[in-house]
């Protein structure tokens, strides 16, 4: 199908994305995997839960760690421009026939709590506690110095559904991937921020959440993280790359953690600012779609992701397949 036109002035002004909840079933173990090796910033733990952010961020977190019986995704979360868009989001949700409902959310102000058609758990806020600036440092800096949060990246049953949707919210596609024999996009990259995206379609059983971005300085920091990972019993962890992406042209790594969360470390993608800017094209068969150098993605990152809390599973009936690692 056609990747509609960007709507340059949606109901309401989503800023960026801003953090999500995961359920791990072992604090101290994700503790250590998210602070002690990858080096993002405790901001606030008790009993049950730990608020991390990166290291360029002021917000209060980007991410929560959430004491659970069984991995899973609680949210997603994204920053709007004023209290107003709060009520603006709230009333285009109710008008689609979505579950709209205002709770409380430590550290934040109003949050309004909703799902997209699919169940993926949303919520959307304007005000978030502030912390004092910590990018400067540098004793700080440790594992692959995570910078900020960069985007998710969902399996999706219907990828050009969620383009839609996504797309009346405001999120505009950089980037896209056809499958030629159908006509139907296998794939999509959206953004609010002006990087190639904040959120990402990829064809699958869905909705699940594929991985959560963090952006790094430099590809250097990447290869510093390996050398960390296998040196200190985190090998089995490490999924693929490193690597150049065809799509975003960004240096990437793919880890995840015990109860199978995938986190992308990610660097040195493009400006998206300009609001005509049009859509990059690739074939779901170009080799250099997953990787500028040619080489295929493991079957794994095709088929496994994180469930969300109260989504139900929809198999995609787009058969399409791309190039698989052997």
């Amino acid at each position: 199908m056609p990747i509609p036109a960007a709507n340059l002035y949606p109901p309401f002004n989503i800023v960026r994305l801003s953090h999500v909840e995961l359920g791990v079933t072992d604090l101290a173990w994700s503790r250590a995997y998210y602070v002690d090796m990858l080096g993002l910033q405790v901001s606030h733990e008790d009993a049950g839960h730990i608020y991390l952010r990166a290291l360029e961020e002021r917000g209060h977190h980007c991410m929560i760690l959430k004491k659970a019986e069984a991995g899973h995704v609680g949210v997603l979360g994204f920053k709007v421009w004023d209290e107003n868009d709060l009520d603006r989001a709230e009333a285009w949700f109710r008008a689609k026939g979505l579950p709209t409902g205002w709770i409380e959310r430590p550290f934040m102000g109003r949050v309004l709590r909703t799902r997209d058609p699919w169940g993926v758990p949303l919520e959307f806020y304007a005000k978030m506690d502030r912390l004092p600036p910590i990018h400067q440092q540098y004793k700080l800096y440790r594992g692959v110095k995570p910078l900020r949060i960069d985007h998710f990246n969902l399996f999706a049953s219907d990828v050009d559904a969620s383009v839609a949707f996504y797309g009346e919210m405001g999120f505009r596609v950089t980037e896209y991937t056809a499958d030629e024999e159908t006509g139907r996009t296998w794939a999509a990259w959206m953004h609010r921020k002006g990087g190639v995206h904040d959120v990402a379609f990829t064809n699958g059983t869905g909705p699940r959440l594929h991985h959560t971005a963090f952006w790094v300085p430099t590809p250097l920091n990447i290869i510093d993280l390996l050398d960390l990972m296998s040196t200190s019993g985190y090998l089995p962890n490490i999924e693929r790359g490193p690597g150049r992406h065809g799509i975003s042209n960004a240096f990437f790594l793919y880890i995840r953690d015990r109860d199978g969360h995938r986190t992308e470390i990610y660097c040195s993608d493009y400006q998206t600012v300009d609001p005509d800017l049009e859509p990059i094209r690739w074939s779901l068969k170009d080799p250099q779609r997953q990787t500028l150098w040619g080489a295929p993605a493991p079957r794994s990152w095709f088929e496994l992701g994180s469930e969300f809390d109260g989504a139900a599973l929809r198999e995609s009936d787009l058969k399409a397949t791309p190039i698989v690692a052997p």
